[in-house]
């Protein structure tokens, strides 16, 4: 799912969990189905409950903040929370600044939509959301990159016209493409899974999550999850 060009703001590693009582999840709140916003202003989704999961099995109390994403990583590193939980792919360029756990998706696809087939995307006008692997990608090719803040509104470009095509996360166009009004026209496979971030500073917490993880790749409950929420990526 996400993906962070980082920048040098991100150097503050020193800021640790250390005597904290809770440990706080951080998360963009608006990235369906894994995580996002309800009616009642809560983070949901799949990475909610998977967070909470994790913090039962590793015996932490927990809370949530949100945090938006192009700042997800420098507000880690400089101590506002103490995890990332939130979509975000396992990259070497993150792993410089941040420690993750292992992955709790598979590698999955980002996936390719416009209003209609026939676009070729190499040479497009193409929508990503900025600081993500995806808007890496596209800059890579021959295709002009349109960045936003938000991926609702790389969808919006593409649905007004203003671009030809949205690189995102398969998992999240999904539903958009079931109600109509683009279609898929490619997919690519980028980042190496999903997997929650810690300062590097933090390795027993990040630990602790591991294991969490880990059990619940062992006993079924994360494929469950997953299943749950219809994201590809199975174990």
């Amino acid at each position: 799912m996400k993906n962070l060009i980082l920048t040098t703001a991100a150097l503050a590693l020193t800021a640790g969990v250390a005597a904290a009582d809770t440990v706080r999840l951080g998360t963009e709140g608006a990235y369906p189905p894994y995580n996002f916003l309800n009616d009642a202003g809560e983070v949901d989704g799949f990475e909610r409950e998977l967070g909470d999961e994790l913090c039962k099995r590793a015996e932490l109390t927990c809370e949530w903040v949100t945090n938006d994403w192009d700042s997800i990583i420098p507000n880690l590193t400089s101590g506002n929370y103490d995890a990332i939980i939130a979509g975000m792919s396992i990259t070497a360029e993150r792993a410089e600044i941040v420690d993750f756990t292992q992955g709790y998706t598979q590698p999955s696809p980002s996936a390719y939509a416009a209003v209609a087939e026939g676009v070729d995307v190499d040479s497009a006008v193409v929508s990503a959301q900025s600081s993500t692997i995806q808007a890496a990608h596209v800059a890579s090719t021959g295709a002009t990159l349109v960045e936003f803040p938000t991926p609702d509104e790389t969808v919006a470009a593409v649905k007004s016209g203003e671009v030809d095509a949205v690189l995102s996360d398969k998992d999240y166009l999904n539903p958009i493409v079931a109600e109509g009004g683009l279609v898929f026209i490619g997919d690519v496979y980028l980042g190496g899974g999903i997997g929650m971030a810690f300062r590097k500073s933090d390795a027993d917490l990040r630990g602790k999550f591991d294991a969490a993880i880990a059990s619940m790749k062992a006993d079924g409950s994360l494929n469950a999850l997953l299943d749950k929420w219809e994201i590809e990526g199975k174990f």
